[in-house]
Parts: C-alpha cells; sequence; structure tokens
C-alpha cells in the first residue's frame, strides 16, 4: 500500500485555514452590515444638547424594582443576562465570532503542531 494522498497534518492545515476564512469574512460581513440602533433601545433623551440613548435599565425604577423582588444578587444577573444577551446582536456578533473563530483555529492549530511533532519522532524511532 503507498502513501496516502495527503496526511492527517495537512488535512489539519486545510480545514483551519477554511475555518479561519470563513469566520473572519463572515465576521467581516456582519460588522459592516450590523444595525447600528443598539438592542432594547426605548428612545433618545437630550440635555444641554447632547443626545443620550434611553434604555429600560436606566430607570431607577427598574432597578428598585429588581432588588425588591430579588435582592442584588437579581441586578447582577439582569446585568450579566443582558450582557450575554448583547453578545450575539449586531456588532458585537462580529466581535464574538472573530474571537471564537480565532480560538477554534488556534485550538487547530495546536492539534497540528503536536501530531506533527509526534510523526517526526515516530519516523525518527522507525529509521533507527
Amino acid at each position: 500500500m503507498g502513501r496516502p494522498w495527503f496526511s492527517l497534518t495537512e488535512a489539519l492545515k486545510i480545514i483551519n485555514l477554511a475555518i479561519l476564512m470563513v469566520g473572519l469574512s463572515s465576521a467581516w460581513w456582519i460588522y459592516q452590515t450590523a444595525d447600528r440602533v443598539p438592542p432594547g433601545l426605548l428612545g433618545y433623551e437630550q440635555a444641554e444638547g447632547i443626545v443620550y440613548p434611553v434604555y429600560p435599565d436606566d430607570s431607577k425604577k427598574y432597578l428598585r424594582d429588581l432588588e425588591l423582588y430579588g435582592g442584588k444578587a437579581n441586578v447582577l444577573m439582569d446585568g450579566l443576562r443582558r450582557w450575554f444577551v448583547g453578545l450575539w446582536q449586531g456588532k458585537s456578533l462580529a466581535f464574538t465570532i472573530s474571537g471564537v473563530t480565532i480560538l477554534l483555529s488556534s485550538g487547530i492549530f495546536y492539534l497540528t503542531a503536536k501530531l506533527s511533532v509526534d510523526n517526526d519522532s515516530d519516523d525518527l524511532k522507525n529509521k533507527n
């Protein structure tokens, strides 16, 4: 039986390159086409010639009600939930996708390097 058409490390390098290209180009496209209005926005207020966005959690009544029903932990968890939901919308989604792409690609790169080193050491053992 002859040598395979390509090795496992070569296949992982091709897969890694494809993941990087698709992931980063998707993140760029999402960033370019994402809506500039943040989610959950109620409207805008103007004060002293400056326009400010208004969110429901900006009101003291909302925060007081959250704390009344669930304590400080409820206020903290509501903020954490809003942050997590915000990762998957608009321009934040582009940064999330690029981060996941880079982490996945780094993991595959590490695996490829590890397999390459192991194959090289096996080849040296077989020659001796």
